[in-house]
């Protein structure tokens, strides 16, 4: 009897919020192996805005999940079958084409082994020290390149990704402000990682908090949300600012097209905006590595997860990057660690 494999498959496309019938969770037999692929039994599921878009019918970075087909995902496991030279029984790895699963049979040229850091969960392979890290990471010193004492605004700033931007541009010097929802994340930001300031979008005007803690204005934006919040910082950008747009999270589940800023303003304040993708700083693992791991061991960088426990919760989980039910980095454990 060949093992069962349980993965989460796209039914119709959500509208708002992914609801009960977009996707569906289905048991099918893991297929046999073919020269040069690896069974990967997946531990953790990483969930990201991301995940959403993906299942919209709109042109991106990447192509939509067809309907019917199994939810994309990045995924960290451990190999249990192998017919690849590249790759051993027991050998970690990471690969965002298993999707979310129980297992991927994956050709050995879309999967990436993992490097345990000394003294890091295997958690941070997946956060901090994974595709989130480096986002932050290039989204600050390769985008925005903050100078000692400039203004910088990071939404979204109680994130995965925000969180790590905002100590990252500590370091090089900048006086960091983030925006997030609650008070208790905006003490986090605080108390805990050493922004400057913090906003609660949920509890007061952003920009007149903006206009309080930034009177001579905005140098530098890390935009994670898009929106009326991005609206805010946006109309109080110094001339020759410069805005990093790392994600539009407020657009991912609206059925209708949020507030957007007004473009003449690059033009009378002379500013720069860039978007960005994580894949294109690839190359630069090893030095965004290099650079973050230090501060990791020495404390100057912190970091939360929040894992839930299930693959059969992904789907609820995944929504709560939209409600704001979490802290951190959102994974899902679909297996335990291997001893």
């Amino acid at each position: 009897m060949g093992l069962k494999n349980r993965q989460w498959v796209l039914r119709q496309r959500p509208q708002g919020l992914i609801k009960d019938g977009d996707l569906e969770l289905v048991e099918n037999v893991v297929p046999d192996l073919k020269d040069s692929e690896v069974l990967v039994r997946t531990i953790y599921l990483s969930l990201d805005p991301t995940n959403r878009t993906w299942m919209n019918d709109a042109v991106g970075y990447l192509p939509p999940v067809g309907l019917g087909d199994v939810m994309r995902g990045l995924t960290l496991g451990v190999v249990e079958e192998t017919k690849s030279q590249k790759f051993a029984v027991g050998d970690l790895v990471t690969t965002a084409m298993g999707g979310w699963s129980d297992y991927g049979v994956v050709p050995d040229t879309g999967v990436s082994r993992v490097h345990r850091a000394p003294g890091m969960p295997l958690t941070a392979n997946m956060s901090v020290l994974g595709m989130t890290g480096l986002t932050a990471w290039a989204g600050v010193t390769q985008v925005l390149k903050p100078e000692p004492g400039q203004v910088m605004v990071i939404s979204a700033a109680a994130g995965a990704v925000g969180s790590i931007a905002g100590q990252i541009a500590k370091q090089k010097g900048a006086h960091v402000i983030g925006i997030a929802g609650g008070p208790e994340k905006c003490r986090w930001l605080t108390e805990e990682l050493g922004f400057d300031a913090a906003i609660d979008y949920k509890g007061e005007d952003v920009g007149e908090a903006l206009d309080r803690l930034a009177p001579n204005g905005i140098d530098l934006n890390f935009e994670n949300v898009g929106g009326d919040i991005m609206v805010a910082v946006w109309n109080r950008l110094n001339i020759h600012a410069r805005m990093a747009v790392c994600g539009m999270v407020s657009a991912y589940n609206a059925t209708k097209r949020p507030p957007s800023p007004d473009l003449s303003r690059l033009i009378t304040h002379r500013m720069t905006m860039q978007g960005f993708l994580v894949m294109d700083y690839s190359p630069k693992a090893k030095e965004f590595v290099a650079e973050v791991g230090p501060w990791l061991a020495s404390g100057k960088v912190q970091w939360k997860v929040h894992v839930d426990n299930g693959l059969e919760g992904a789907v609820t989980s995944l929504n709560r990057l939209f409600t704001g039910d979490h802290d951190g980095k959102l994974l899902v454990r679909v297996s335990e660690e291997p001893a």
